[in-house]
């Protein structure tokens, strides 16, 4: 991809414009959303969120031309819960998938490489309406390119079924620990596809998928994705609204990638790098440079984000595009990363799996121009669960929630507060959460924050802090509050539902 050999792609970015491009949708008209959300990118990652080491001058323009959050959170601290939360409008006690739960059955084999028949992850719940649907329902054309991690290979919840016209990537996200991987999956509504189908990547079949032949693979999925997103954005004419959802894999480990400039550059950077040499029974590769790996990885993603932003304005579609940028939860030290050296948690406590903030606090960036006062830096406190209800009022639907509720599915609710008052400057009409709300059954921990109070459940022992003193949650003070612990408590208590399949323990 010769356009990603510049680290300093975007810097003229403001100034891109198609000679004969058309002219962009009226206002009056619905607006285009595009939702950009990467993978294990930390709160601290960015450098417009105070990163020292790595470049993101894309993002960082965004930034500039947008709202930039301070106080956004994730649905989980794990990749399929937290994206549950977006497509439901549920927070995790009350949605069907908690977890990373995976469903592996079969053989296939792809030259000398076996895998797996049937790959993917627990169904999203079919009786609960997902986010692409109801965008279909406002005349949206949708397209999906990344992960998918809302159900296997033929289950009830695959995005034929579900209210994606376009899809390219990932049905399961165990494939998407590999960068070269065997497969991909398309679906293509357009083309007269009637289900998901695998691609076949026949230049990297024929390489194992461990040891060093796995590098000469060539076909990178992060690139073949991206592609197929701009490729998708460059058939939009203006004459129907799109809603976009690009679920990147960077910069989730492997920690690998082409060996071009962007990498080189990082190469010379960290002259003195790391090498990790794998673990037993691991999915990831072994890694040398895996400092620069990791820093190239988001730069590589900085460069993707410019190229869509320089696509729109090419399009004439800058102006009536919504566009937002934001990672599923917390970093990871998988694979060879190394948040310590990064300060990827953003002086934050915790990571990827845990619901102290460092697992869950997420950069959020929102670009609307002309909308969105540009450069503001915003604390009000939102979750992923917000979203569906953002996007209904920004789209102009006076039907959710009632309308999209099933009498038949006992319990069915959402769960989120529009944040579009803030968005469009008009914070007196901007309601607040009583609470905010996760839970995650692998670490058996619980979280839940009031106001400025976060309470952290660790098998069924409240740890409380508060973040206006603590933000790095190092002072447990519970027992200094007995009665709001009992307060916090008896929340908890209410918003929990039983899940067998995700089970945790509730406080006493």
């Amino acid at each position: 991809m010769k356009k990603l050999q510049k680290l300093t792609y975007c810097m003229g970015l403001v100034a891109v414009a198609a000679p004969h491009a058309q002219a962009a949708t009226p206002d009056s008209e619905k607006p285009n959303i595009l939702f950009i959300l990467c993978d294990d990118m930390g709160y601290g990652d960015l450098g417009c969120y105070g990163q020292p080491f790595i470049q993101t001058p894309c993002i960082d323009q965004m930034a500039q031309e947008g709202m930039r959050f301070t106080q956004a959170y994730a649905g989980s601290p794990v990749s399929a819960p937290s994206r549950a939360t977006i497509m439901t409008g549920q927070h995790s006690g009350h949605g069907h998938v908690r977890g990373n739960k995976e469903y592996w059955l079969g053989e296939v084999w792809y030259g000398q490489n076996k895998e797996y028949a049937v790959t993917g992850q627990e169904p999203y719940d079919p009786q609960h309406i997902i986010l692409p649907e109801i965008m279909k329902k406002n005349g949206y054309t949708t397209g999906m390119f990344g992960k998918w991690a809302g159900g296997y290979e033929g289950s009830t919840s695959t995005p034929d079924k579900r209210g994606v016209d376009e899809y390219f990537g990932y049905m399961c996200q165990f494939q998407a620990h590999l960068y070269y991987p065997n497969f991909l999956n398309s679906y293509s509504r357009a083309a007269g596809d009637t289900a998901v189908s695998r691609v076949i990547l026949e230049d990297n079949i024929r390489y194992p998928m461990s040891g060093e032949d796995y590098f000469k693979r060539t076909q990178y999925s992060a690139d073949l994705i991206h592609q197929k997103a701009l490729e998708w954005l460059d058939k939009q004419d203006g004459k129907q609204p799109f809603y976009g959802f690009l679920t990147y894999t960077l910069p989730h480990a492997e920690l690998v990638q082409p060996n071009d400039s962007i990498l080189k550059k990082y190469k010379k950077q960290f002259f003195h790098d790391k090498t990790w040499g794998g673990d037993a029974g691991s999915r990831y590769n072994e890694s040398v440079h895996t400092h620069a790996q990791f820093a190239g990885m988001i730069s590589r993603l900085d460069a993707y984000v410019g190229e869509i932003l320089a696509k729109l304005k090419e399009k004439g579609l800058d102006e009536n595009t919504i566009v937002i940028f934001s990672s599923d939860n917390g970093p990871h030290e998988e694979g060879g990363a190394d948040p310590t050296f990064f300060g990827r948690d953003g002086k934050l406590r915790g990571l990827k799996r845990q619901c102290y903030e460092g697992g869950i606090r997420i950069p959020f960036i929102v670009r609307w121009p002309g909308k969105v006062k540009a450069g503001e830096v915003n604390d009000h406190q939102l979750a992923f669960y917000d979203i569906m209800p953002t996007f209904c009022e920004l789209v102009g639907d006076k039907r959710f929630p009632k309308k999209y509720l099933n009498k038949k599915l006992e319990g069915d609710c959402f769960d989120g507060i529009s944040f579009a008052p803030t968005l469009l400057g008009n914070d007196e009409a901007q309601k607040a959460h009583d609470f905010l709300y996760w839970e995650f059954h692998e670490t058996d921990q619980i979280g839940l924050r009031m106001g400025d109070w976060k309470m952290v459940v660790k098998k069924g022992v409240p740890h409380l802090y508060n973040l206006a003193e603590d933000i790095h949650e190092d002072h447990d003070v519970a027992a200094q509050h007995p009665d709001l612990v009992n307060q916090m408590k008896q929340v908890i208590l209410r918003e929990h539902r039983p899940n067998d399949l995700f089970p945790v323990t509730l406080p006493k």
